[in-house]
């Protein structure tokens, strides 16, 4: 009997000790994936491996858990991701990288609002680390960006897309009627399958535009491809050769990745070689010739930034010099990838370490006479949430293509972009200013900076509407018989979005006297004050809008002095106002000054009223009437409501008398 218990203890510790080495080796083989890169396969193995830990390993658990989550980060998955890290942050033995990468993940789902609450949190534990205010202004101008978009026209490649991911197109020809693109689709020359993503090696496809502008099967570019990753080409301005990336991938490592280059021969191109841009030991992608023929591309060499940054190079002979980085204008800490140079010199490219959306946004950057860049976010409907990189142009115009994960689904798909030409309109009303009711039957006419003329008349609501051309100056003048003249301005000057213009044009009834707003002076003095230019100079333009007419500018003063003073007063008052109009250019004979001193109270109008409660519309403003007010303030206010400057019309014919 003890023989047997001991015999079986034996087998309790070494079943014990093989269950131990066996989730060592386990927990082992998933780090070893993940090394590797190849974090889609490591997936499965860190579950494994977090299913067979016991619960009571709380620290185990939690970092097998922060790993599934990270493979899921670098496989391009951000909805499980957030799930997993979600799941270690709950956890007591959690790293504040877990934090972090919580708040990331949820950016990268288009949580904005939350992912701040969640940098927030991460700030509190680790204050120092920049990147958490960073993060906040991203999300906060993601926001901002997805309310106002900008105006491109953005719609799915439908006919270029498959199931597996599709990206990085670039045009063929110059008429912009041959794409060719990077896809993992089944029907690639590499067999086997991508450690780090589950999908096939990439190739070179092509597609060709009928005349109906339907794009055709893609089917795999002739001798570019091969049994490794093939992939991001570039053309000459020609078209008559191509550079692409071709990455070597053995069973547990990527052996690394180079630039190959090839010719057009016919239909198909010629076998690729090696272009010699960086030895084979280092990593060289993403190739973009500009057209001058400077190569940029992706590498990680020493002398840059952080992750990948973007250099040149340039072909004196058959030899490529030595690369310069582009410098801490376009390079971040984060990674720069998929350049692409325009005709004009502008470099466009993604990142994920200049403020952004998302995991990479697109980018412009203008270079300047200094040698620096002027670097911005292309906004939505660019750039979203998801991973958004590749983009290329169709030569002048604002059109092309571009690549997006925006689906979700962590698959890459190419996007077409066009920004439409820019519209305006104008519509328009014309009233009454002291009615406010609708004049129809008006004459409204268009004076354009760029000499178009027009002339329309208003329907029976008092509307009008004009069709804008861009970068223009406009005037809209407005008539009526038994009415002033009245005009409104707008620009489309500035303006890089369509956009429908809406102005009013208050004309004044001939008749009854007009009041100036805000014509003020000193206490018992007859000088304008600084504040009554505006309303004068406005006055000034009406009266250059109607040149017939002539009119007589009147002084009131309130009752508080006597009706000689008062008289003297307000007679000096209009002189002066018809004074700065002389000045301003008016013909003197069509002025006329005349104070009225105290002699003609306000009669309050519907506006005083509702501006001034107290005052009920009807009343006379009368000594007699004020001084039953309540109080010194409604008796000051009422007072000051009888100073005031108005103005007649005289005469609706004048002429010059040098005519």
């Amino acid at each position: 009997m003890k023989h047997n218990i001991i015999l079986f203890v034996i087998v309790l510790l070494s079943a014990a000790w093989n269950d131990v080495y066996a989730q060592k080796r386990r927990t082992e083989k998933a780090y070893e994936t993940f090394a590797a890169g190849e974090y889609y396969n490591a997936i499965d193995d860190f579950k494994n491996a977090y299913s067979k830990t016991g619960k009571s390993n709380r620290s185990a658990r939690t970092e097998l858990v922060f790993m599934i989550a990270e493979c899921y980060r670098q496989v391009n998955d951000p909805r499980n991701a957030e799930t997993w890290y979600r799941q270690a942050v709950r956890s007591a033995t959690s790293s504040p990288e877990a934090q972090y990468r919580l708040a990331e993940a949820m950016k990268k789902n288009g949580k904005f609002q939350q992912a701040i609450d969640e940098f927030m949190i991460y700030k509190q534990i680790a204050p120092s680390d920049a990147r958490a205010d960073q993060q906040i202004r991203a999300c906060e101008l993601a926001l901002e960006w997805t309310a106002s978009p900008e105006a491109y026209i953005v719609e799915d490649m439908k006919d270029l897309n498959s199931r597996l991911s599709d990206f990085s197109p670039a045009y063929g020809r110059d008429d912009y009627g041959l794409v060719y693109f990077t896809s993992s689709r089944d029907d690639a020359a590499g067999g086997k399958t991508h450690g780090a993503t589950g999908q096939n090696f990439t190739d070179i496809f092509e597609s060709r535009l009928d005349r109906k502008g339907k794009w055709s099967s893609p089917v795999p570019a002739r001798g570019l491809n091969s049994e490794f990753e093939d992939g991001t080409p570039t053309f000459l301005a020609d078209y008559r050769e191509a550079y692409f990336t071709r990455c070597e991938v053995g069973k547990r490592e990527q052996k690394g990745c180079i630039i190959m280059h090839s010719t057009r021969e016919g239909d198909s191109w010629s076998t690729p070689a090696n272009s010699g841009i960086l030895p084979d030991s280092l990593v060289a992608a993403h190739p973009a010739l500009s057209p001058d023929g400077v190569l940029y591309f992706v590498s990680d060499i020493p002398g840059g930034y952080g992750g990948k940054d973007i250099w040149s190079s340039e072909k004196t002979g058959n030899a490529w010099s030595k690369p310069v980085n582009l410098g801490p204008g376009i390079n971040t800490a984060g990674d720069e990838q998929f350049p692409f140079v325009r005709n004009d010199g502008a470099l466009y490219f993604s990142s994920d370490g200049h403020v952004g959306m998302g995991g990479l946004d697109i980018f412009k950057a203008v270079p300047q006479p200094d040698g620096s860049w002027t670097v911005t976010n292309m906004k939505p409907p660019i750039n979203s949430y998801s991973d958004d990189f590749g983009i290329t142009f169709e030569g002048v115009s604002e059109k092309g293509m571009f690549s997006s994960t925006r689906k979700g689904r962590g698959n890459d798909d190419i996007y077409s972009f066009e920004m439409p030409p820019l519209t305006f309109n104008v519509t328009g009303l014309v009233k009454d200013e002291d009615t406010g009711a609708a004049i129809p039957g008006s004459t409204v006419q268009l004076i354009a900076s760029d000499g178009s003329n027009f002339q329309v008349e208003t329907g029976a609501s008092g509307d009008f509407k004009f069709a804008l051309k861009a970068n223009v100056d406009y005037i809209f003048l407005a008539s009526k018989q038994g009415y002033l003249n009245g005009k409104e301005k707008e620009t489309t000057k500035g303006q890089d979005k369509s956009r429908d213009f809406m102005v009013t044009i208050m004309l004044m009834a001939i008749g009854e006297p007009f009041e100036l707003p805000n014509i003020l002076y000193d206490f018992g003095k007859w000088e304008l004050r600084p504040e009554s230019m505006v309303s004068l100079d406005r006055l000034v333009e009406t009266l250059f809008d109607n040149p017939h007419i002539t009119i007589e500018l009147m002084s009131h003063t309130d009752s508080r002095d006597t009706e000689e003073y008062n008289q003297e007063l307000s007679q000096r008052r209009a002189q002066s106002v018809v004074q700065y109009l002389i000045d301003k250019g008016i013909e003197h004979d069509r002025l006329s000054a005349r104070g009225y001193g105290e002699s003609i109270p306000k009669e309050i109008d519907s506006e005083t009223a509702a501006s001034n409660p107290f005052l009920p519309a009807g009343v006379i403003l009368t000594e007699e009437y004020i001084n039953t007010l309540a109080g010194d303030e409604q008796k000051e206010i009422a007072h000051q409501i009888n100073r005031r400057t108005e103005f007649k019309v005289l005469r609706t014919d004048y002429e010059p008398a040098d005519r």
